[in-house]
């Protein structure tokens, strides 16, 4: 089974959506469930995972009702307020929604470099335990030591870092992002996302080249076995449709057991996610 692990929804208004700037105005639409499908449908995909885009209760919520209303959608990575002494209220105000399986903080969007360190976050973030939750890490790769005692802190949460924590690629930089990537790896609660490389280089110049050294790190540092395919539609079409991407990374792969791309492209997601791995209805 192919789980395309991270991909997002919206109705497009300015005001929400102000981290959608001129250089991307192709994402300036609404982007729905019913776009996805004839995305997936061409792509050999069977299921997905619908993660947050605004940070907003409002957001979550309608995330769930669609992923209720579409089989497709395995599984939501919402949002809640973290850092709120109303976290553990609106927990329990979501604990009936079984699709509702990780939550997320856009760290990388905070002024303060150290934010995954503030205490409130983290007593937020040690509630999730409680709901069986996990918690997706979305970061610049200059936050990588501050996530690595991060999670140190939460030994029993399981983590999935989104867009291989986004390193300098179109700079050509990959130190010190190879030894803090390798670092976090070594704690085996921790997944990583094969998403969002496009963007992290050059959207109108990349090529598969550029990108391979970045994946072979990740590959080496996490094993197949806490990788996970993610398309990161509709942002990823500022450089790459989810056809090609998953192309590219299947082409990487191709060194690899069955078994081994089999965990790539579906296994890991599923476990990590805890998603059900029956076959969704045909009709989406």
């Amino acid at each position: 089974m192919t789980i395309d692990s991270h991909h997002h929804f919206w109705q497009y208004d300015p005001a929400q959506y102000d981290w959608i700037d001129d250089s991307m105005s192709a994402l300036r639409r609404d982007f729905m469930p019913e776009d996805l499908r004839r995305v997936t449908a061409q792509a050999g995909i069977d299921g997905v995972v619908s993660v947050q885009a605004r940070q907003s209760l409002d957001e979550t919520r309608w995330l769930l009702s669609l992923a209720n209303q579409h089989a497709f959608i395995r599984g939501v990575v919402g949002w809640v307020p973290l850092a709120s002494p109303d976290l553990r209220r609106n927990l329990e105000s979501l604990a009936g929604e079984h699709k509702l399986v990780g939550v997320r903080h856009v760290v990388q969007g905070e002024p303060d470099e150290n934010f995954i360190l503030r205490d409130d976050f983290n007593r937020g973030v040690a509630s999730l335990l409680d709901f069986g939750l996990r918690y997706d890490i979305l970061i610049f790769e200059r936050h990588l030591p501050q996530t690595i005692r991060f999670v140190d802190r939460h030994p029993g949460q399981l983590f999935v870092l989104d867009h291989v924590a986004k390193p300098r690629i179109k700079a050509g930089e990959i130190e010190p992002w190879r030894q803090n990537i390798a670092e976090l790896a070594r704690r085996d609660n921790v997944y990583c996302k094969v998403s969002g490389m496009v963007t992290e280089a050059d959207p109108r110049n990349w090529t598969p080249e550029q990108l391979r050294p970045y994946f072979d790190v990740v590959l080496e540092a996490f094993g197949p076995d806490r990788l996970m395919f993610g398309s990161d539609w509709p942002v990823c079409l500022r450089g790459v449709d989810c056809l090609r991407w998953g192309e590219v990374v299947r082409e990487w792969t191709e060194s690899l057991t069955a078994s081994e791309q089999d965990r790539i492209f579906g296994g890991t997601a599923i476990e990590a996610y805890g998603l059900d791995a029956r076959a969704a209805d045909a009709d989406g």
